[in-house]
């Protein structure tokens, strides 16, 4: 690509500027050479010296052999993957990040700038979608828009704008003065039935794509309410009918197993976390084919940052970490033997962002092949937010979203940690 430089404007000004923007051949059609690529997880076929024909963002075509000239990606020596799919991530905040002070001094306009700065980060990681889970609404729209319209960097967005939750549970201003809860409430919070779908309503009204609600209490909220379910069989009713009336899917942040299954039972689509999953909870699972997103990466950290000296964490905080966060490999290792559907997730925001891939390796010690949890996050995720038809495959028609690594990640998934090249639709993004 020709980059025609006006006089007295550095170079360098105009590299970071495509950095930032992703470096696209606009209105050109540009060859990835592929020395071996996983097109399609589904078959877990790899095929040799192949050339992807990019177009419009979109792949055009494959092709067998090194063909094309001019705009040429040289992947010769790598090895090619559709870009990874995280269905659960906090990108507005991490742990760690300032002290307990920063809730009360942080604006909407900090965590739209936060947000940047880590999506930039889990794109580098390799994932090319995500699913924001939970963050402040406006500015996890505000970010949506400007990745879409090419304006940042960063993964495609699919963004709950906030959780749904009941007053005083999990997500709701817990352990702080009453006067300042309306102030630092990021969340609808409802109680009844008919309050609860009011707030489901205005998550649709603010952009959601998705709807997350809390069936159940959480480890980090600081409050001794437990990991139960939190809201009553009737309001979870409430809530999945009306999202499923709006055209939104609902999944739910559920540890307990009242919770887990009182939400399936009401329609719930898809179940993040799982941790104390019984007999019953499988069985709802796979009744109807629906995804469990274990997010083992947040149970292994919780549970590291526990029994860290220095760490942040509240009384009720640790203590709700040191019952949950070992449980969860287990937990996952059941889900898959009895065949539940499981999307890859990691609740990225507690753990730092852009380690997501570390997930793969707990996916595995949990009982999935490589392949497994390969598909885990392209054909399976995709599959879980109904984008089948769009992502997670290398195919003709698909979004250009490709990544590539050193090594064989079929036999060492630890590979998937050290990503070399990223593409998300068709523009380069990083490339080492």
């Amino acid at each position: 690509m020709k980059v025609s430089l006006k006089k007295g404007l550095a170079a360098g000004v105009v590299a970071a500027l495509l950095a930032s923007a992703g470096a696209a051949f606009a209105g050109e059609v540009s060859y990835v050479h592929a020395g071996r690529v996983l097109a399609d997880p589904a078959t877990g076929r790899v095929a040799e010296r192949q050339t992807l024909v990019i177009e419009d963002g979109k792949v055009k075509e494959i092709r067998d052999g090194f063909v094309g000239e001019g705009n040429v990606v040289d992947l010769s020596s790598k090895f090619v993957l559709p870009g990874f799919i995280d269905s659960h991530v906090h990108l507005s905040s991490q742990q760690g990040d300032g002290d307990r002070a920063s809730r009360y001094t942080n604006t909407s306009a900090d965590a739209a700038l936060n947000a940047a700065y880590y999506a930039r980060i889990t794109l580098e990681a390799g994932f090319t979608t995500v699913a924001d889970l939970g963050g402040p609404g406006e500015s996890a729209v505000a970010l949506r828009r400007s990745i879409q319209q090419g304006r940042t960097a960063g993964p495609r967005i699919l963004a709950a704008t906030g959780m749904v939750t009941p007053h005083g549970g999990h997500g709701d201003a817990n352990g702080v003065a009453e006067q300042f809860v309306p102030i630092l409430r990021s969340t609808a919070v409802c109680s009844g039935p008919d309050d609860c779908r009011r707030a489901v309503r205005e998550r649709v009204r603010n952009g959601a794509d998705i709807i997350k609600i809390s069936a159940t209490g959480g480890v980090l909220s600081d409050t001794g309410a437990g990991l139960n379910q939190q809201f009553s069989d009737d309001e979870l009713k409430a809530i999945v009918e009306t999202a499923h009336f709006m055209g939104r899917q609902v999944t739910a942040h559920a540890h307990g197993t009242d919770g887990i299954a009182s939400f399936l039972r009401a329609g719930g689509d898809s179940i993040e976390h799982g941790t104390f999953i019984d007999e019953e909870g499988i069985r709802l699972l796979k009744q109807n084919g629906r995804y469990l997103v274990p997010t083992l990466l947040a149970g292994d950290f919780v549970a590291r940052e526990a029994v860290r000296p220095g760490n942040q964490f509240t009384p009720f905080q640790r203590q709700k970490s040191l019952e949950a966060g070992p449980l969860m490999l287990d937990m996952a290792r059941r889900a898959h033997r009895a065949g539940v559907k499981i999307a890859f997730g990691t609740d990225n925001g507690v753990a730092p962002h852009g380690t997501n891939a570390r997930e793969f390796q707990l996916l595995v010690e949990a009982g999935l092949t490589p392949l497994q949890a390969i598909q885990a996050a392209t054909i399976n995720a995709a599959d879980h937010f109904r984008l089948g038809n769009e992502i997670g495959r290398i195919t003709a028609g698909y979004s250009a979203d490709i990544i590539a690594v050193d090594g064989n990640p079929l036999e060492d998934v630890t590979t998937l940690m050290d990503v070399d090249f990223v593409m998300r639709a068709g523009n380069v993004y990083k490339n080492k």
